[in-house]
């Protein structure tokens, strides 16, 4: 996969009819995690530690910061966040593929100086499995 740019990669919200992008993302950023199952024990090799495959808790958290571009997807991230509602998403990532899934917003934090914009920082979890299409 060449360099892509950063501005391609997109986080949209499930609309009711499709998807529209959050709009005025400046920063973007998909982290997957996974969690171990320790089962390290008094027979295990020279006590290295073991772990259970295919065991654990798996989990997606999506985080951006911007500044409010759309009036309808502004309305639409903060009345989600207020309902506290998990929505569907789909994160697109340039040439490489699409992540999809449900998320909830867990933080969204506004900030300004006194000589520039609003912005505003989102934070959500994953809240169900994920898919993941190829580009």
């Amino acid at each position: 996969m060449a360099a892509q740019k950063g501005k391609d990669l997109l986080i949209k919200i499930a609309d009711g009819a499709g998807f529209t992008t959050v709009a005025g993302l400046r920063t973007r950023r998909l982290a997957f995690n996974a969690e171990t199952v320790d089962i390290t024990n008094a027979e295990s090799a020279n006590r290295w530690r073991e772990l259970l495959d295919g065991a654990g808790v798996k989990r997606a958290s999506l985080s951006g910061r911007g500044l409010f571009k759309d009036a309808a997807s502004d309305a639409l991230i903060r009345s989600t966040f207020f309902d506290g509602a998990i929505e569907d998403y789909q994160i697109v990532i340039p040439d490489f593929g699409i992540v999809q899934g449900a998320f909830q917003i867990v933080s969204l934090e506004f900030a300004g100086e006194h000589n520039g914009e609003v912005t505003f920082d989102l934070s959500l979890e994953s809240a169900g499995e994920l898919t993941f299409t190829a580009a």
